[in-house]
């Protein structure tokens, strides 16, 4: 144990009892660390006992502690916002930080008589009210544009109350004449209807796409109704542009609750999360967020630091909150967002598919966006990813696994039985490499034939073609399904690869020969590959079966139609490739197809409309 000056030691055994911050300083009287507790001197005396399992990162900053200061609150959550607020002003060497979190920019409206919208980098504490933060620039250059073109909301700086408008001193503007501006600096909008308008501002930012459209809608109908053809023309191309805009985020949940997803991946010394906004059902907004000085910290610490800081400032916290790694001290933080917003907040790591599918979503753009700012940092486009080294030990495996291969079945009762085959290559996937079967060999339900059946043809192959063979395979399923496909990889002389068998309900690790389940921590960043890579396999084996169930489907409805003839079923399915694809189309559309005429089309449309 080394030695702390006895100044340092002194403080350490008088630390006070209540909750609240304790700062570290170093030699230069520097902020090192800033940490919050419930209970100050119990959590600052872990940090000085003899226990040889503190991580490098802690030893390191224990090692150079010459001072301690303590700042006592009424509760763990002041302590919680007094933490975040010392970090974000003193950026101390050894706490997680958002890189550059005080430029992410923000959309500010001002708390005015007839307010204004604008992006803005700095938080003023005036009544206004803030949508954010944004990471990606051109989704909030495109948010200000619609807002401008739609709700015509004023840009200048004039200082317009209502002794100004009623005076008429601000003269008319271009914006005005350009149909930009309402005018209320002389009076040709009220107060009120601005406000209402400013309502729906506030509706889009939320991603409360039916009540802003409908808005607008309404407002063009009583344009029309009015004989005010120009401006009803001008809404009519509003909704246009609204419509345009909603339907590229696409549709999620038929629930239209709010959600965030975020996952959060760490590889050397950055972390980087990936956030997904989903607001009313649709998808708001991605933010990417770099962390700094994420080395040899435990990852439920670093996603608490996380929610701590991108959430403080933010006004679209949703009710949900869905992490890929449960935060550290989860309840008080759930607390802490539910005061903020008046109402409850969860945080939850999702078990339903739908969700799973947007948190996989986000990890993926996460893990994409990380390669690359680690390649670029370092130079070396052949790193190894450290969650790469971390399987390595825990699994014990001779040679790193660089490449990697995953299997897993899907079907119904046996019927459309399909498998697939993910392949990874230093922990990123390889999409051209993905390879899917349809089952020929078994009959009725057995996974475990299947199984033995996608492997050996899989694996024959790359034998007989002497193309490469991974240096690990796993397998979705137990110990029925990994002891089958074990048989196969013996069958085919391939006992050097390692092989793993990872089932999904209590996310246990089983390996050949082994009577118990390897279980691996939840936030262990090995697992968490280990997931990705068994999840991306689920996923793609999926997709293929419900396309042949889609398929055989439409054939099947198609081949009720009269006057529809193998060829053209064919292009009917080679153009729309789903059933819900083809009932949103128009006869139109369906005219569209080869060999369709407008009669044809017709029967078509009302054949998979009315039956």
């Amino acid at each position: 144990m080394p030695k702390f000056p006895e100044s340092v030691l002194q403080k350490v055994r008088n630390a006070p009892v209540d909750p609240g911050c304790y700062i570290f300083k170093d030699e230069q009287n520097k902020i090192i660390y800033v940490g919050k507790a419930k209970h100050l001197q119990n959590r600052v005396r872990s940090y000085f006992n003899s226990d040889k399992s503190q991580s490098p990162k802690t030893q390191s900053l224990v090692k150079r502690v010459r001072n301690i200061e303590f700042i006592m609150t009424h509760s763990e959550i002041e302590a919680l916002i007094l933490e975040n607020t010392l970090i974000k002003e003193e950026k101390p060497r050894y706490n997680v930080l958002l890189r550059d979190d005080k430029t992410f920019p923000y959309v500010r409206i001002t708390p005015e008589s007839f307010p204004r919208v604008f992006i803005t980098r700095k938080l003023l504490n005036d009544g206004s009210r803030y949508f954010g933060p944004y990471t990606d620039s051109r989704t909030i250059r495109e948010i200000l544009r619609i807002i401008k073109k739609v709700f015509t909301v004023r840009n200048c700086n004039y200082r317009l109350n209502p002794e100004t408008v009623a005076s008429k001193k601000v003269k008319l503007c271009l914006q005005y004449h350009i149909h930009n501006c309402e005018g209320p600096c002389q009076q040709l909008i009220s107060e009120s209807e601005y406000v209402r308008m400013i309502k729906q501002v506030n509706a889009f930012l939320s991603g409360k796409s039916t009540d802003v459209i409908a808005f607008i809608q309404q407002r063009m109908e009583n344009a029309s109704q009015d004989l005010r053809f120009e401006i009803a023309a001008r809404l009519r191309d509003n909704l246009k542009l609204l419509n345009n805009y909603f339907h590229k985020q696409s549709v999620e949940f038929t629930d239209f609750k709010d959600r965030d997803f975020i996952s959060l991946i760490v590889e050397e010394d950055i972390g980087l999360v990936v956030v997904l906004r989903v607001r009313r059902g649709k998808m708001l907004s991605k933010d990417t967020i770099i962390l700094d000085q994420a080395t040899n910290t435990e990852l439920n610490e670093i996603m608490q630091t996380f929610i701590q800081q991108y959430y403080d400032q933010s006004q679209l916290i949703p009710p949900e909150i869905n992490v890929n790694v449960y935060p550290s001290e989860k309840d008080l933080l759930e607390k802490w967002l539910s005061n903020l917003q008046n109402k409850s907040v969860k945080i939850t790591r999702p078990a339903k598919e739908e969700k799973l599918d947007l948190l996989r979503l986000a990890e993926k753009n996460a893990t994409v966006q990380l390669q690359d700012v680690i390649n670029k940092k370092s130079n070396r486009p052949n790193f190894i990813p450290k969650s790469l080294k971390q399987l390595q030990i825990d699994l014990n495996l001779e040679e790193l696994p660089r490449r990697i291969e995953a299997f897993d079945i899907s079907n119904i009762q046996g019927k459309y039985a399909v498998g697939s085959l993910v392949t990874f290559n230093n922990a990123s996937p390889q999409k051209s490499e993905y390879r899917r079967f349809r089952i020929k060999t078994v009959k009725g339900i057995n996974d475990f034939a299947m199984m033995q059946e996608i492997v050996r043809r899989r694996y024959t192959r790359q034998i007989n073609e002497q193309k490469s063979l991974p240096d690990l395979i796993i397998i979705d399923g137990g110990k029925g399904q990994l002891t089958a496909a074990k048989s196969v990889v013996k069958d085919l002389n391939l006992n050097s690869i390692p092989i793993i068998g990872l089932a999904k309900k209590l996310e246990e690790v089983f390996l050949p020969n082994e009577s118990e389940a390897l279980l691996l921590a939840r936030n262990s960043i090995s697992l968490i590959l280990l997931q990705r890579i068994r999840d991306e396999a689920h996923r793609f084996a999926i997709t293929y079966h419900r396309n042949l169930r889609s398929k055989n489907s439409l054939g099947s409805m198609l081949d009720q139609i009269q006057g529809l003839g193998t060829a053209k079923k064919k292009a009917l399915w080679a153009y729309f490739e789903t059933m819900k694809n083809m009932r949103s189309a128009s006869v139109e559309e369906l005219c569209q197809v080869e060999g369709i005429g407008p009669k044809l089309a017709q029967t078509i449309w009302d054949f998979v409309h009315h039956g």
